[in-house]
């Protein structure tokens, strides 16, 4: 990360020109966010009904592991959209809309509030790896088992667990009668991707980006060195972390372009 700064300080990268490169892509992602958008969740609620009828309880243990991973894929989805919403790219012309799209996101990913995430998000931009940083180990918690446990307790409360046990018993009870799901089913089919998920979440955009040492007094943030469709697969594109924490604005299926864009002016391999 040294030489990239060393670069951008020495201004080896034209700076009109990043700026014509950023303006352009914010504007060709206005409306593309909100039909990304309306894919995700849609996807999600499908995947859902679908695996929850019955007759995936005869599906074989390699087509149930594939069915969990598709599931995860799309829980993490979730949150990516209320984690753009966050930054106003969502729908950057329409704030109530990217606003409410990302408060039904977080929603359906674990009942979480939109106002205590975008708070708490913030912080982690403004006070990066200082005391203020809500996703930070501040040394204390660097391990990753009690540093995912910390991430954790920054965003859950009892009010919102108690919801999503509330909304989650209601939902089983009404598949259960009408459907004849099973608890298992249930369980693995939509707990088990939740918990996947926030590991995932996670392991790809926090802990991999911010474990790094601190290196001339600033914090060092890692971007994943993987090809773009690994990247995507992986985590939505969340491990170009060093680009977005540049370009917060950003949505994340522009930060590829981002990538591209660094590695063609600094000429280095990743970030």
């Amino acid at each position: 990360m040294n030489h990239i700064r060393e670069r951008i300080q020495s201004k080896s990268i034209d700076d009109r020109a990043t700026d014509r490169n950023i303006k352009n892509i914010i504007q060709t992602s206005s409306a593309l966010g909100f039909w990304i958008a309306i894919t995700i969740i849609s996807f999600w609620m499908l995947s859902l009904i679908l695996f929850l009828l019955p007759q995936w309880t005869q599906i074989s243990e390699i087509w149930l592991i594939v069915a969990v991973l598709v599931r995860t894929f799309f829980q993490t989805g979730l949150f990516i959209l209320a984690h753009d919403a966050m930054h106003g790219s969502l729908r950057c012309n329409n704030k109530p809309m990217n606003d409410q799209l990302g408060k039904i996101a977080l929603w359906l990913y674990a009942c979480l509030s939109y106002d205590r995430c975008y708070t708490n998000h913030l912080k982690h931009h403004r006070y990066l790896t200082q005391r203020l940083d809500p996703d930070f180990h501040h040394g204390i918690h660097a391990d990753p088992i009690r540093w995912y446990l910390r991430f954790l307790g920054q965003y859950l409360t009892a009010r919102q667990m108690l919801c999503l046990l509330s909304w989650w018993g209601l939902i089983f009870i009404g598949l259960h009668q009408g459907f004849g799901t099973s608890p298992i089913q249930f369980f693995l089919l939509w707990i088990v991707p939740l918990i996947l998920s926030s590991m995932q979440l996670f392991y790809f955009g926090t802990y991999l980006p911010h474990r790094g040492p601190k290196a001339e007094g600033l914090h060092e943030i890692h971007s994943s060195p993987y090809p773009v469709w690994l990247s995507f697969l992986t985590c939505y594109h969340f491990g170009y972390h060093w680009e977005h924490h540049q370009f917060p604005q950003i949505p994340w299926y522009q930060l590829p372009r981002i990538h591209a864009w660094f590695r063609s002016q600094l000429s280095v391999n990743h970030f």
